[in-house]
C-alpha cells in the first residue's frame, strides 16, 4: 500500500530504522487498538484526553458529547495530534541501561470535520460498536434522533502520520553477555475476559 508523505513532524529522528510510513502498517496498528490520546492547544494550553476511536476508511473517527471541548475545538478548526500505542512486552536486559519495551505506535496530525446528518452519524457510530464487539450494533436499540443530536462525531483524515515499532530481545553490551542475569522478553497482551452478565438482565 502507498506510503504517506513524510513531513518534518512525522519523520522519526530517534532510531529511524524503527519507523514506518506505509498505510498497511499504520492501519494495522490503528485497527488493533481501542483507545487513542487526542491533543489540541485550547486557549493557549495543551489538552490531551484518552478516548475511543475507530478507523473508517482513510480516516479516524471520534465521538462524544456535543459539549466536549476537544471535539468542539476540532470542529471549529483546531489541529489535533492523535496517538495510539500497543505495549507488546518488557525487554529485560542484563544491565539497567538497556532495558526497554517492545511496542507499536502511531502519531497522526490533522484537522477534522464534523460528520453531520442522522444517516452519516449512525454509520460512524456503528463502526465504533463493531470495533468493540462485531455484530453488536444489530442486536441493540439504535440511537434516537435526540441521542444523535446530543452526539458530536468528528472525522480526521489519515494524511500526515507515522508509525514506530520495536520488536525482539535486549541489545546488551558485549561485555555484559557473561553476567549471571536473566535476560529476555516478558510478553504482554490485551485479552478479552469471560463476559459478566448485567445484574438487571
Amino acid at each position: 500500500m502507498e506510503a504517506l508523505q513524510t513531513t518534518e513532524r512525522t519523520r522519526v529522528r530517534r532510531l529511524p530504522q524503527r519507523a514506518a510510513y506505509d498505510r498497511d502498517t499504520i492501519y494495522a496498528i490503528l485497527d488493533t487498538a481501542f483507545v487513542c490520546h487526542v491533543g489540541i492547544v485550547d486557549s493557549g494550553h495543551a489538552v490531551v484526553i484518552p478516548t475511543a476511536y475507530a478507523r473508517v476508511g482513510d480516516a479516524v473517527v471520534l465521538h462524544g458529547s456535543t459539549k466536549n471541548r476537544i471535539l468542539t475545538a476540532i470542529i471549529d478548526g483546531a489541529e489535533a495530534c492523535l496517538t495510539v500505542t500497543h505495549v507488546d512486552g518488557f525487554v529485560m536486559a542484563r544491565s539497567a541501561f538497556h532495558h526497554s519495551i517492545n511496542y507499536r505506535s502511531v502519531v497522526l496530525y490533522g484537522r477534522g470535520e464534523a460528520i453531520v446528518g442522522e444517516q452519516a452519524k449512525d454509520a460512524a457510530l456503528a463502526a465504533f460498536m463493531e470495533r468493540i464487539h462485531p455484530g453488536r450494533w444489530n442486536a441493540v436499540r439504535p440511537p434516537t434522533a435526540q441521542e444523535l443530536k446530543a452526539t458530536a462525531v468528528v472525522r480526521i483524515p489519515i494524511v500526515e502520520a507515522s508509525a514506530k515499532l520495536r520488536t525482539g530481545g535486549p541489545i546488551d553490551d558485549p561485555e555484559d553477555l557473561a553476567l549471571d542475569v536473566w535476560a529476555g522478553v516478558i510478553p504482554l497482551a490485551l485479552t478479552r475476559g469471560t463476559p459478566i452478565r448485567d445484574a438487571g438482565a
